[in-house]
């Protein structure tokens, strides 16, 4: 039957499971680490893609997690025929809300962003195909106003409209619906409801609370109870509710995914028996704070559960997306098949081969920014500052720290990775090569009028002594080698040159400064003046 798990899939699972038994033997004799404070080092290798980036997609017909490395969180999804389409929460971080396609749910390739008017902070947005238009409701938080927005299209590649401003300031996380009237709704946040009018552009009525989330034990080590991120699935005359709850950060084992069921979308609701659905049970586990699930049907008819989650030891990273096998019970509720996450599984799709995600590198050639980069928190007029003339980017200065310059960030999926750019600098200009999480924590160096400059904890030192002035000319290199950081400077002619302090950053994460960001490296271009830079490369070392 198409609703329950194949029989080849099953014996794929079972294959993958007795390889996961056998790769984790210890050859070599030696006692483990302790897996409470050290990354738990994967069973299987996952495959290369550009760049040697790490991807899921092994070639051998499996996938191992994430099938989104790096910072993709709060997956939104949808099957549009035998496509599928996804997008994540992109937070300070414009164009935001970038959209993927697949058809094997493993290996996406580019669309191109939704979001270029900023509106602030936003988060859990949902992805919708409603009568051939397509939707994004999405929250977000600017310093003078909260509410949740939606813009629209007609094509999924755009152009998509100006954000609507719905007023709803006390929720998050919408999931739209339709219900057994055939009427439009949202779903939000802590169980509530409302009605949407016919052309989704704004809201009917009041706020109704349709539903009391079920409850995990006391004892469990949670951040909160924090009900949020509900996804809707209708389906056998029943609409599924999935909701996270536990908290999205915080201990390990706190975000946890779990199910209600109603025929009506206004309740009542019952919970699932085997409630919570996916949750991690141990910190030793490989992937932990695991949930904002949605169900969705594979391309051969099986189902699976798209979520998020933190890599053991790479709260830097970000929460990475996470694909995982389900199966319908003969009661009409659903389990999980995916364990741990730790072993490989089938690929929903095995005799599809195309590539995955984007590089990284650029080296400015193009007419336009490439569709890795990205300005962190931008203002409005944050594109005006971009020059491209075939011969490198040249970026206009800002501010004076990384604090106040917007720079301009790549999001990194693997563990260790090496970036370098080339750079040419105007009289008054500061540039700098950066790993920056917010403005109230980064490290990096940069050169200016005044000599060397050293971020570290999101604050500065001068070392000026380490670079002679009135350069115009020079290298930098950034190498993040499992949190342990060192950067190199290089003169024209002339060899690297190691600079003399590194730095620990596996603590650069949301449970450290908060804003449920990741890592990620930038360029900076501060002071007076511009700054061009004429190469960027990126290498995995994973």
């Amino acid at each position: 039957m198409k609703d329950l798990l194949t029989r080849r899939q099953s014996l794929l699972l079972l294959g993958t499971s007795i390889a996961a038994g056998a790769c984790s033997t210890n050859p070599t004799g030696r006692a483990r680490p302790d897996a409470s404070n050290r990354p738990t080092p994967s069973i299987a290798g996952w495959g290369a893609g550009f760049e040697n980036q790490r991807i899921a997609d092994r070639g051998d017909g499996t996938f191992l997690n994430p099938i989104f490395s790096g910072d993709r969180p709060d997956p939104s999804i949808i099957k549009d025929g035998d496509t599928y389409y996804l997008t994540f929460s992109s937070f300070d971080a414009y164009p935001g809300l970038f959209i993927w396609q697949s058809n094997d749910l493993v290996n996406w390739q580019p669309v191109g962003p939704a979001l270029t008017h900023p509106i602030g902070s936003v988060w859990a947005p949902d992805l919708v195909k409603h009568e051939g238009r397509y939707f994004i409701y999405i929250p977000a938080r600017s310093a003078d106003r909260k509410s949740i927005y939606v813009i629209h299209a007609d094509r999924i590649d755009g152009p998509w409209s100006k954000p609507v401003d719905l007023n709803l300031p006390d929720h998050i996380d919408p999931a739209h619906a339709v219900g057994e009237d055939g009427k439009r709704y949202l779903f939000l946040s802590n169980g509530d409801l409302i009605q949407l009018s016919e052309d989704g552009l704004s809201t009917v009525g009041e706020v109704e609370h349709v539903y009391d989330p079920w409850r995990y034990p006391e004892d469990w080590d949670v951040e909160c109870f924090c009900p949020e991120g509900p996804k809707i699935l209708r389906k056998d005359d029943w609409f599924y509710m999935l909701t996270a709850v536990g908290g999205t950060a915080g201990p390990p084992t706190g975000h946890m995914v779990i199910a209600a069921r109603s025929r009506s979308v206004k309740g009542p609701w019952h919970h699932a028996p085997n409630n919570p659905q996916v949750r991690t049970t141990d910190r030793s586990e490989s992937w932990w704070s695991r949930g904002h699930a949605t169900l969705l049907e594979g391309p051969n008819g099986d189902w699976w559960m798209i979520s998020h989650g933190y890599e053991n030891g790479f709260w830097t990273l970000g929460r990475q997306c996470l694909l995982e096998p389900i199966r319908w019970r003969d009661d009409g509720w659903f389990e999980s098949l995916g364990g741990d996450l730790s072993r490989p599984f089938p690929k929903p799709r095995p005799d599809e081969h195309r590539p995955h995600g984007i590089p990284l590198s650029d080296d400015f050639t193009s007419a336009s920014l490439g569709p890795q980069w990205a300005f962190y928190n931008p203002s409005p007029e944050e594109y005006g500052r971009v020059s491209l003339n075939g011969s490198g980017l040249a970026l206009a200065a800002k501010g004076s720290t990384p604090a106040d310059t917007s720079p301009l960030c790549v999001i990194p999926g693997d563990r260790a990775y090496e970036v370098t750019t080339q750079i040419e600098l105007e009289a008054g200009a500061r540039a700098g090569l950066l790993l920056f999480y917010n403005a109230g924590l980064y490290c990096g160096i940069s050169y200016g009028p005044e000599g060397l400059v050293m971020h570290r904890y999101g604050q500065e030192r001068a070392r000026p002594g380490d670079l002679k002035p009135g350069l115009t000319k020079f290298d930098l290199k950034a190498r993040n080698d499992h949190h342990v950081v060192t950067f190199f400077t290089r003169l024209p002619g002339e060899r690297w040159k190691k600079f003399d302090v590194q730095m620990e950053v596996s603590g650069y994460h949301h449970n450290t400064a908060y804003d449920f960001l990741s890592l990620r490296p930038g360029l900076m271009s501060a002071g007076t003046g511009q700054v061009r830079f004429t190469q960027f490369q990126y290498r995995s070392l994973s």
